[in-house]
């Protein structure tokens, strides 16, 4: 049963936010609904340019507030100009998702799925792009947030972490890394008033890495999950304006799964 969403009220009004890997899919959708819900938002990319202006495009049109950045996680300087972009537009930094990764096949026959046959390279790649990227964002704007003395950072993974059903070896690993430095920055940052929290996805429907998924698996996943429905990309993001927002200032070093309940860790 499909549920009808209502209008996202304003829980970030004038917060500052930078969404990474923004430019299509769930980025795309954070970015969205973080600047409905009144933040302004810079929206990163690395090489979907024209993507990423539609994006903001959208978000301007929708009478938002947005602007696109090219910025390669990987590399912190590139980041570091990012975050000095956006203080000069808008001042402060309010929060930080940490959504971008690697570009990735979830191919269940893949070389990546048996420890038998991945190489050591299919996980310096995920490691780079997901906890490298992760480590130079958070000491790009921890100047800022330190400086202000608050600032959320939000660490996106994946349920397969608590269940892999499909074991992509390098993809995982590299999630299930994000969960320890989570821990530790929350553990160190909230001296500042910094929060740090990660929230795991399962197969939202539907994204560009779920685009190829029949109806009736989605079907499946429903009828195993608590709510009896897949999760929703817009209901994904909404889990991340509620960590986003003075809401959740009591809530830092957790890992959360938004899968409607398929696990619960």
């Amino acid at each position: 049963m499909t549920q009808s969403h209502s209008p996202i009220p304003a829980l970030l009004p004038e917060k500052v936010g930078i969404v990474t890997g923004a430019s299509r899919g769930l980025g795309a959708q954070i970015a969205k609904q973080m600047a409905a819900a009144g933040a302004l938002v810079c929206v990163n990319y690395l090489n979907s340019k024209e993507a990423a202006d539609q994006v903001v495009a959208d978000i301007i049109a929708a009478g938002g507030k947005a602007f696109s950045y090219q910025a390669d996680v990987t590399e912190l300087e590139q980041v570091q100009a990012l975050v000095a972009e956006v203080v000069t537009r808008y001042g402060r930094i309010d929060i930080l998702v940490n959504n971008a990764l690697p570009s990735y096949q979830f191919n269940p026959s893949a070389e990546y799925t048996s420890i038998e046959t991945v190489k050591w390279r299919h996980f310096s790649k995920q490691i780079d792009g997901i906890v490298k990227g992760a480590v130079n964002t958070v000491q790009a704007v921890l100047p800022q947030m330190k400086a202000q003395k608050t600032g959320k950072i939000i660490n996106i993974s994946t349920n397969l972490v608590y269940n892999p059903v499909v074991t992509y070896y390098d993809y995982t690993t590299a999630k299930s890394a994000l969960i320890g430095l989570t821990r530790n920055l929350a553990s160190e940052l909230g001296q500042y008033g910094i929060r740090v929290n990660l929230l795991a996805g399962g197969l939202l429907k539907t994204t560009d890495a779920s685009s190829l998924t029949t109806e009736e698996v989605f079907d499946y996943i429903a009828t195993t999950t608590p709510l009896r429905q897949a999760t929703s990309v817009a209901d994904f993001a909404n889990s991340v304006l509620l960590m986003a927002s003075d809401l959740s200032s009591a809530i830092t070093g957790q890992s959360i799964a938004v899968d409607g309940g398929l696990t619960m860790p």
